[in-house]
């Protein structure tokens, strides 16, 4: 405890024969307790820094049975956040409302919480930081605050396209990310019709092969929550 806290001095004291057992047992509770507090705060710390929408928190997320896994995968090994530690990508495809976003955010926060860096972007967000900086000079350093994240998550991918600038930044972005960070990425459209995003079939191509290479896909179907939620509160 004393080595993980950096209290070296603490732990020359505390192991001194003649500190009787129960001051010992004492002083280990007050490390345990100055541990757990700088936890949560460095965890609040990677939430606020993660740009989440909204703060989705893992139980209450309603697994709803139009969610089809892979094979090989079950609910219980994607929450323990093994796919970042071996530098997966998650890729939840599907209708709009059918609860992508909110996978994605609770899984981030739940990574902020096991002491991971995460960056949470709307896709056409993203590309107009990058756009921005690349006017201001600034590329370079912005897209190295991005890598210094252990998880990015680019959300709404193909709501709208993007022009052969805005493309090649987030492919370069992503290209960065292969085989050394994880990404979860959210989107309304299947693989075939990413030319409609990218609008140049060899970066589409490109791109699509670096994403799938290790990455599980999820598919997402059923009718929209948000639109279900509102016709049940008409009725009501």
């Amino acid at each position: 405890m004393c080595r993980k806290l950096r209290l070296a001095h603490v732990y020359d004291y505390a192991t001194r024969p003649d500190i009787p057992e129960e001051e010992q047992r004492a002083i280990l509770t007050c490390l345990r307790h100055e541990q757990e507090q700088r936890e949560l705060a460095k965890a609040n710390r990677f939430v606020k820094q993660a740009g989440f929408h909204s703060e989705k928190q893992l139980q209450n997320y309603v697994w709803h049975n139009q969610i089809t896994f892979p094979t090989y995968l079950t609910k219980e090994d994607l929450i323990t956040l093994e796919f970042i530690d071996k530098k997966e990508n998650l890729i939840f495809i599907g209708t709009p409302g059918t609860g992508k976003t909110s996978l994605a955010t609770a899984l981030g926060l739940e990574a902020c919480k096991d002491g991971k860096q995460v960056r949470f972007y709307r896709v056409l967000d993203l590309v107009d930081k990058l756009l921005r900086a690349t006017r201001k000079g600034t590329l370079e350093r912005t897209r190295k605050s991005i890598q210094n994240c252990d998880l990015l998550i680019l959300d709404e991918l193909g709501y709208l396209p993007l022009d052969q600038e805005g493309s090649e930044l987030l492919f370069h972005l992503i290209s960065d990310f292969y085989e050394r960070k994880s990404l979860i990425i959210t989107t309304n459209l299947e693989f075939s019709a990413w030319n409609k995003v990218f609008q140049d079939p060899r970066l589409t191509s490109a791109l699509v092969d670096r994403l799938i290479h290790h990455a599980h896909i999820f598919s997402f179907s059923g009718e929209s929550y948000r639109f279900t939620n509102a016709l049940s509160t008409r009725k009501n």
